[in-house]
């Protein structure tokens, strides 16, 4: 089949492949390499060191329009090892049609405006051959954002190594589209990926913004100061009286908190703390399917003792917001940057 067009490029993000790679590096260039000062952000686990991080070889990075994520995306790009990638696997959530698995791309090739990505197609038909996954359409694939909006980053990082080695050619993808998985599913698919993601060859990226909060999004979810768990919280409702604005924290610090129990879930590498958070908060994070595949897929190399002691969890060095909510009326999306060694 044909190569697939970057049919978000132009509004979520520029179709000039020239202003894109300039974009691009001035984002990437903004992550300074050691980042001990993100100690102080808002909701980060306390992290320090330096980027890129040596084996780290999955991330978890936002997909909303660049004007908005691309900043906190680079964060993410930045701290991958790339020296040794020969192949991207892509897992984004599915927005637009339903899906109670796992899908593959019908396509040969990923279009971007700096480039065209090959995809792995052997990798791929082994995939196929496990009988587990359906296969995108060309028009689901191409209406999907969370996998394209990947796509200009991983090929700016693909070219760059590449430069360094003084090859032309970049390593293939294997996009994947994440349904609405339960818990069983997400289990089975990360079985699946597992002996994929053992093997140093191989990248991971996880697509995924966090809390979308807003009455646009259906979720006004506020944790005050009294509450002490996550499910201790209440939604905030369009009336005379909710439209003064709590300020026992303001609304933002508290989609920050609710963000901050996600993310510690993340942490702990227990697949079943996240969907515990989950269901405590609702938190609105679209790529939790992909995140709880790639989470069942870590567990069981730890389980299987094929991961180093302290390696294998997520780690978290950006969060940003689109903007600050103070009252009922407004909206926002969270968006975070974090990295797996392995």
């Amino acid at each position: 089949m044909s190569s697939r067009t970057a049919s978000h490029a132009g509004s979520w993000y520029t179709s000039n492949g020239s202003q894109l790679s300039k974009q691009l590096d001035g984002w990437l260039a903004d992550c300074t390499t050691e980042f001990d000062q993100l100690k102080q952000q808002e909701g980060i686990h306390k992290e320090t060191g330096s980027i890129p991080k040596p084996g780290a070889r999955v991330i978890i990075a936002p997909h909303a329009g660049y004007s908005y994520s691309g900043p906190a995306a680079a964060w993410a790009y930045k701290a991958m090892d790339w020296s040794k990638c020969k192949r991207v696997f892509l897992l984004g959530p599915s927005h637009h049609t339903y899906l109670p698995g796992c899908a593959l791309s019908q396509f040969t090739s990923y279009s971007t405006p700096l480039g065209s990505l090959p995809l792995d197609l052997p990798t791929i038909a082994s995939l196929k051959a496990t009988g587990k996954f359906q296969q995108m359409s060309p028009s689901i694939d191409e209406d999907e954002h969370s996998l394209e909006m990947h796509l200009p980053y991983i090929h700016k990082m693909l070219s760059l190594e590449a430069s360094k080695a003084g090859r032309s050619d970049i390593p293939p993808l294997v996009p994947i589209l994440v349904g609405a998985t339960n818990r069983d599913k997400e289990k089975e698919f990360g079985a699946l990926l597992a002996p994929y993601l053992v093997q140093e060859e191989n990248c991971f990226v996880v697509s995924s913004d966090f809390c979308h909060w807003g009455l646009r999004f259906d979720y006004t979810y506020y944790m005050p100061s009294t509450a002490k768990t996550a499910s201790e919280g209440f939604h905030l409702k369009k009336s005379a009286r909710d439209h003064r604005s709590p300020s026992d924290p303001r609304i933002c610090d508290s989609i920050a908190w609710v963000d901050k129990m996600a993310m510690e879930a993340i942490e702990t590498g227990k697949h079943d703390a996240l969907l515990e958070n989950l269901k405590g908060t609702g938190n609105t994070v679209c790529g939790r399917h992909p995140i709880g595949v790639v989470m069942a897929a870590l567990e069981v190399l730890r389980q299987e003792g094929k991961v180093a002691d302290g390696k294998g969890l997520f780690r978290f060095l950006r969060y940003e917001r689109s903007s600050d909510c103070e009252s009922i009326t407004d909206s926002s999306v969270s968006y975070v940057s974090g990295y797996v060694e392995l």
